[in-house]
C-alpha cells in the first residue's frame, strides 16, 4: 500500500516516502528514510511468506535534516543536528478535545482508490473497542434502541466495522460491507446546542452505516435521521453534560461528501477529485453541493445573512467569537491541508497513516486530559472486484500502535481482544441519573498496550525493540493487502474473513511476550 500497486514502495531521492511515525515528524522538508527487518514469520498465520522481506518506511520533516535509520514512532529517531534524541512530542496542556478525517479521490491518491483516514480524539482514559456487527434482517415495525433513545428499525442492515468508545451504541469512525465509510467530528455553531437527549452523531453515524450502499445515500439517511429525531445528549461517560453537533466525511470507491450541520439543519460539498479533510470547525463555503430547504430562510429570519450576494454556509453559520478549542481546530485544519497538498497524487495508506501519527501538528493528540483514542485508515479501490481495506488500531496514540488490516469475508467474526466487557442494565449509560460510577472498560489488547507504553517509558532499550515489532507487524500488513491488490496473493474469502483476527492475536502476544 506503500506505493503504486505492483511496485516496491520506495524513500529517499527516487521517491517520496510516507509520513512518519513519531515524534519529530514535521511537515514541509525532507522526508527521513529507514529499512525494517520483519523477524516475525507471516506463515505461522497464514500470511504470505513476501511479508517476511525489508519494506521501506519515511516521514516528513519541517527542517531541512537527515533522519538515520533507527525506531521512528515516538522513541529513538535521532536527527543529525546535534545528534539530539527525539522522544514524545505533546502539545499544550491547554489544548482541547479534537477529531481530524481526511479523503484522497484520484488523482490525489497514489493508486486508483478513495482513501479515508480519521484520528479520534476523546478523554484520555476512554476506551475504544472495534466491533463487527453482521448483516441482519429485522422484523416490520420493530424498535431499535440506540445511546439514548428509540429510532425506527429498517428491515435490512448492512455488515460494518466500527471502531467506538465501548460506552455508547454509536461509532467515532466505521465502515460497511459496501465499502462506506464514515467519521464525525464535534462543532459548535450560532444554533443552540440542545439540551434533551436524541441522537448523538456517533448514532447518525452507525445508522448510516448499517442503512447505506453508497456515500451519497448515507448522507440522505443522517440528513433524513436528522430531520425526524434531531441531534443531542452528553457525548462523554461523565456526569457534566457535554454535547456539541456533528459535521461528517462520508467516503466510497468513487466519491466523498462533506456533511456538516447545525441542529436539524445542513449543508453538503461533494468531492469527486482531490484531497479533503475537516477538523472541528466549519469549511463549507459558498461551494454548496445540496442544502437543507430551509437552510438560508433561516439564515435570515435569524438576522444571520441578508439575502443578498452569495451564501457562505460557514462564515454565516460560525460563532463570531469561536470557543477555544475550535480556534484550536483552526491551526490543526491548516496543518492538514498542508499535508495533504504535499502529497497530491502520491497519497497512499502509508501516507495516511503518517499524517495521522504527526504530533507537532496536534493532528496525533496527546494533552491534558485528552489524547487520540484509535485510529483507522481506509482503503476504498475503484474497482469493485478488489476487496476494500480497513485498517484500525484499537488502541490510543497511534505513533505507537499498529494498523491492522481488516477486510469483510465470509469468515469475519468478532476478534474478542478488543471487545471490552459489557454491564447489561447496571451500565452507568443506562441508570438514571446517568455516569454517576464508572466501570473498567478496558479490553485484552487495550490492558497489553498500555503495559507496552509503560514499558516503552521506563525502558528505552527494551521500548525500542517493542516498537520495532510493532512497525514489523504493520508493514507485513501493508504488504499482504498490498499484494492482494496487485492480485499477487490470492486468498480465500475464509483467509480475508480471519485476517484482523490473526494480527490482533500476535500484536496480543506481542505484548504478553514483552512483559
Amino acid at each position: 500500500m506503500g506505493a503504486r500497486v505492483g511496485q516496491e514502495a520506495r524513500c529517499g531521492s527516487q521517491g517520496r516516502s510516507a509520513p512518519g511515525s513519531g515524534a519529530g515528524a514535521r511537515p514541509g522538508g525532507k522526508r527521513r528514510s529507514c529499512t525494517l527487518r520483519s523477524g516475525s514469520d507471516p506463515e505461522a498465520e497464514g500470511l504470505p511468506g513476501r511479508l517476511g522481506v525489508s519494506a521501506q518506511w519515511g516521514g516528513p520533516g519541517q527542517k531541512r535534516r537527515r533522519w538515520h535509520p533507527g525506531p521512528s514512532w515516538g522513541l529513538g529517531g535521532r536527527e543529525s543536528e546535534g545528534n539530539t534524541v527525539l522522544g514524545m512530542a505533546s502539545s499544550s496542556p491547554d489544548s482541547p478535545c479534537s477529531c481530524d478525517c481526511f479523503v484522497s479521490v484520484p488523482p490525489a491518491s497514489a493508486i486508483p482508490a478513495v482513501i479515508f483516514a480519521k484520528n479520534s480524539d476523546r478523554p484520555r482514559d476512554e476506551v475504544q473497542e472495534v466491533v463487527f456487527v453482521p448483516a441482519g434482517s429485522h422484523t416490520p415495525g420493530s424498535r431499535l434502541q440506540c445511546t439514548y433513545i428509540e429510532v425506527e428499525q429498517v428491515s435490512k442492515t448492512h455488515a460494518v466495522i466500527l471502531s467506538r468508545p465501548s460506552w455508547l451504541w454509536g461509532a467515532e469512525m466505521g465502515a460497511n460491507e459496501h465499502g462506506v465509510c464514515i467519521g464525525n467530528e464535534a462543532v459548535w455553531t450560532k444554533e443552540q446546542v440542545g439540551e434533551g437527549e436524541a441522537l448523538l452523531g456517533m448514532d447518525l453515524l452507525r445508522l448510516a452505516l448499517e442503512r447505506s450502499s453508497s456515500a451519497q445515500e448515507a448522507l440522505h439517511v443522517i440528513t433524513g435521521l436528522l430531520e425526524r429525531y434531531g441531534q443531542g445528549g452528553s457525548c462523554l461517560e461523565d456526569p457534566a453534560p457535554f454535547s456539541y453537533h456533528n459535521t461528517f466525511l462520508l467516503a466510497d470507491r468513487t466519491e466523498a461528501w462533506v456533511l456538516e450541520t447545525a441542529g436539524r439543519l445542513w449543508a453538503a460539498q461533494r468531492i469527486q477529485e482531490g484531497a479533503r479533510n475537516i477538523s472541528n470547525q466549519l469549511s463549507i463555503g459558498t461551494d454548496i453541493s445540496v442544502q437543507h430547504p430551509e437552510l438560508r430562510t433561516h439564515a435570515q429570519a435569524k438576522g444571520w445573512w441578508d439575502g443578498q450576494g452569495a451564501f457562505d454556509f460557514a462564515q454565516v453559520f460560525s460563532l463570531t467569537q469561536q470557543p477555544v478549542r475550535m480556534e484550536a481546530a483552526k491551526a490543526r485544519f491548516r496543518a492538514g491541508q498542508e499535508l495533504l497538498q504535499q502529497w497530491q497524487g502520491g497519497i497512499t495508506a502509508e501516507v495516511m497513516m503518517g499524517i495521522l501519527r504527526d504530533k507537532e501538528s496536534g493532528i496525533c493528540m496527546d494533552s491534558g486530559g485528552f489524547r487520540t483514542t484509535a485510529s483507522m485508515v481506509s482503503v476504498l479501490p475503484q474497482d469493485p472486484t478488489q476487496p476494500c481495506v480497513h485498517f484500525l488500531t484499537a488502541t490510543p496514540d497511534p505513533s505507537r500502535s499498529v494498523f491492522k488490516p481488516f477486510i469483510f469475508g465470509v469468515g469475519v467474526a468478532q476478534a474478542p481482544q478488543v471487545l471490552s466487557p459489557t454491564f447489561g442494565a447496571q451500565d452507568p449509560v443506562r441508570t438514571l441519573p446517568r455516569f454517576q460510577t464508572r466501570v473498567d472498560r478496558r479490553h485484552t489488547l487495550y490492558r497489553g498496550h498500555q503495559a507496552a507504553l509503560g514499558l516503552m517509558e521506563s525502558d528505552q532499550d527494551r521500548g525500542q525493540q517493542l516498537q520495532q515489532k510493532q512497525q514489523d507487524l504493520e508493514q507485513e500488513g501493508l504488504k499482504a493487502t498490498q499484494g492482494l491488490l496487485a492480485s499477487e496473493w490470492a486468498p480465500s474469502l475464509q483467509e480475508l474473513g480471519s485476517l484482523f483476527q490473526a494480527f490482533v492475536k500476535r500484536e496480543s502476544q506481542a505484548y504478553a511476550s514483552a512483559s
